[in-house]
């Protein structure tokens, strides 16, 4: 008989880096969420955030993901300064597929976090829970390609460039290319 492998979801943990505490989203990061994502700074390079951010759409994605969550279909981490126990952005794993064993990886920080080695330092524990935790197989992400700091940042942490979607979004009137990179669980 075939192996028979399966996502598991156990209570959420807290992960920690030198740095970071990477935990579950509180109903009262709302309020800080929705101040980070009304920048359109943020807004203008991730693909599924809306600008204007709309009022209260910071609880509803909170209450979105707590529901996702116990449906084995994604987790989503704070990314938190552990010093100063401030919050300064979010992590997914996202659209798990059980059949498949693969998840999307979405991430964003407030723009005063960026350039300052923050997502370099989240995404080595993220990947261990990805594929030891969960027992996923492939992590992918999507990045504007206009967004190469980001496509870096994959590439050092060993994602490899699967392809460019071709005017993939609309963002402000303008269709703008993506790229898609992805890392293995035996590359990782």
């Amino acid at each position: 008989m075939g192996e028979h492998l399966s996502v598991s979801l156990q209570p959420q943990p807290v992960l920690t880096t030198d740095r970071l505490i990477l935990r579950p989203l509180l109903e009262n990061d709302a309020a800080v969420i929705q101040q980070a994502l009304s920048d359109r700074a943020i807004g203008d390079t991730m693909i599924s955030i809306p600008h204007p951010y709309p009022p209260g759409a910071a609880s509803a994605y909170i209450s979105r993901q707590q529901s996702a969550f116990e449906a084995g279909e994604a987790v989503v981490f704070a990314i938190e300064q552990a010093a100063q126990q401030q919050f300064i952005g979010a992590i997914e794993i996202r659209e798990i597929d059980q059949e498949h064993l693969q998840a999307e990886l979405s991430f964003w920080l407030v723009a005063s976090a960026w350039n300052q080695g923050y997502m370099s330092e989240v995404l080595p524990p993220i990947l261990q829970y990805g594929f030891l935790d969960l027992g996923l197989n492939r992590l992918y992400a999507y990045h504007m390609a206009r967004n190469s700091a980001c496509g870096r940042m994959l590439r050092n942490k060993g994602f490899v460039q699967e392809g460019v979607l071709r005017q993939r979004v609309r963002k402000w009137g303008v269709f703008e290319d993506v790229v898609l990179m992805s890392i293995l669980r035996e590359e990782w």
